[in-house]
């Protein structure tokens, strides 16, 4: 397996929290609590791409300590309801919350994972959605994160979608440690793209080790 994904230490890899970094980051991460690792098992190796073209080509390192991180709602499965999802007390704080968040820090990389933390987002932030959670699938989240890098507006949140699970040929990988080239080919791809949109509007992100 290449080093590229291998990972001695990162702040991103210590145990789940529900919530930390700085909200004033312009770098947000969003989960499934029900699927705490992939912070570990897609993001960290994205991220490690990420930060190998921002420094050959801006000699910067991200900061990572100050990403901010958060776990979704206690109970994310709501979403799939959507007279649940506007009613429930069980997370009407946490949304209202994290809409208010939203709206006063403003973060310009708003990423999740898997199509229910997507949906959510998508309905915090348009009040509202037409498609629904049953509409996602890793084939539509992999076109709508080509379309949120291609329509990339740095005065904007832009919701950037990740699958939970690494998807090639049409088919989820169940299990992807069983082909790290595919995985790695994923990662390379996905954080290179990010990357771009990062290099490209250095001086406009506050995401730098200073």
């Amino acid at each position: 397996m290449s080093s590229l994904v291998l990972n001695t230490y990162s702040p991103l890899v210590d145990k789940i929290k529900t919530e930390s970094g700085d909200r004033s980051s312009h770098l947000w991460l969003l989960v499934n609590p029900n699927y705490p690792a992939v912070r570990n098992d897609i993001w960290v190796p994205i991220l490690e791409v990420i930060q190998d073209q921002v420094y050959r080509k801006l000699k910067k390192r991200i900061e990572t300590r100050t990403i901010y991180f958060k776990s979704m709602v206690s109970d994310i499965g709501l979403v799939s309801n959507a007279s649940q999802f506007w009613s429930s007390s069980e997370i009407t704080d946490d949304i209202i919350s994290l809409k208010e968040s939203i709206l006063e820090y403003r973060p310009k990389l708003l990423i999740t994972f898997g199509t229910l933390t997507y949906e959510l987002v998508n309905r915090i932030c348009e009040s509202g959605s037409e498609k629904g959670t049953k509409y996602w699938n890793s084939a539509n989240l992999e076109c709508e994160f080509e379309k949120s890098i291609a329509n990339f507006d740095i005065n904007s949140t832009n919701r950037i979608p990740l699958p939970r699970r690494v998807m090639t040929r049409r088919k989820f990988m169940e299990d992807y440690d069983s082909s790290w080239e595919v995985c790695e080919n994923y990662f390379k791809d996905v954080g290179t793209k990010i990357a771009d949109r990062i290099i490209e509007h250095e001086h406009e992100l506050n995401i730098w080790i200073d």
